[in-house]
């Protein structure tokens, strides 16, 4: 959409990349929003004897991104929502030694999801910024299915699209 879209002469301004994630307690709680003010591939590297390199490390490319910070803010203020970094894993976390190593790798973790990097690099690659938003429908740990709560996360990500719209009308890329 992005291509085709700068292609016909009509790019984008922004990208939003919005949906349901895993929490990090006590920071983002099952019926909360978070905002990423940073989205991060959290395992995209290698495992080495020393610990976990990632992509960066080994000199290969980022693995994160940064939303701009003059529109993150207002956005969690209307939103009601907490700020930080949103991880994109290839694997949903399902032990608590999993979530603890992930923490301590990314100590700003507030929520984890699966294609929020994958967004972030498209927009990258027009030069269009992006947003992430998640609305936690389970704690990130041991899968505990009877814990998840989708349909109450969806109606809380349905009530902050509400209170997003007027914000996004009013931010100028420009204005950068």
């Amino acid at each position: 959409m992005l291509t085709a879209a700068a292609l016909e002469g009509t790019p984008y301004d922004l990208v939003v990349s919005a949906g349901i994630g895993g929490g990090f307690l006590p920071g983002a709680s099952v019926g909360s929003l978070v905002v990423a003010d940073e989205i991060v591939a959290a395992d995209l590297g290698a495992e080495t004897d020393d610990g976990f390199l990632s992509v960066t490390e080994l000199g290969f490319g980022t693995v994160s991104h940064k939303p701009p910070e003059d529109l993150v803010r207002p956005v969690a203020d209307a939103l009601g929502a907490r700020t930080g970094a949103v991880l994109t894993v290839s694997t949903v976390t399902g032990t608590a030694e999993r979530a603890a190593v992930l923490r301590e790798r990314h100590p700003t973790a507030l929520a984890e999801a699966m294609e929020g990097f994958g967004v972030a690099e498209a927009a990258a690659v027009h030069g269009v910024p992006v947003l992430e938003v998640r609305a936690i429908s389970n704690p990130v740990g041991p899968r505990d299915r009877a814990a998840w709560r989708i349909p109450d996360a969806l109606a809380a990500l349905t009530e902050g699209f509400g209170k997003l719209v007027p914000v996004l009308e009013s931010w100028n890329r420009h204005d950068q």
